[in-house]
């Protein structure tokens, strides 16, 4: 299994306060995105470490040149400095929390 990869780590369906609580007590924040299909986000890098959990949907995201597939309850860890991307390959929209520390 990936390092970056976290499979079922929250159960689904996925409770925002709860997914919030454990993040913030691992030093993160905790936000929301809602991305329509076919959404990019391509090439990003941050000087901190980066949390994603789906709530609803799929993404499929690169880190460092590794490829994801991350399905509702999944965490995905993003490496300071590490250049990524997400992108929303569920037929829907799509729903995560990310979180930087």
């Amino acid at each position: 299994m990936s390092d970056i990869l976290a499979r079922g780590k929250f159960t689904a369906p996925l409770d925002k306060a709860a997914v919030a609580a454990d993040w913030r007590a691992r030093g993160y924040s905790c936000a929301t995105f809602v991305d329509p299909p076919g959404r990019c986000w391509e090439g990003f890098v941050h000087d901190c470490n980066e949390l994603v959990t789906v709530v609803d949907g799929r993404l499929e995201m690169e880190v460092a040149g590794e490829t994801v597939s991350a399905a509702p309850g999944d965490e995905v860890f993003i490496p300071k400095g590490a250049r990524h991307s997400v992108r929303n390959v569920h037929d829907g929209t799509s729903i995560w929390l990310y979180g930087y520390d």
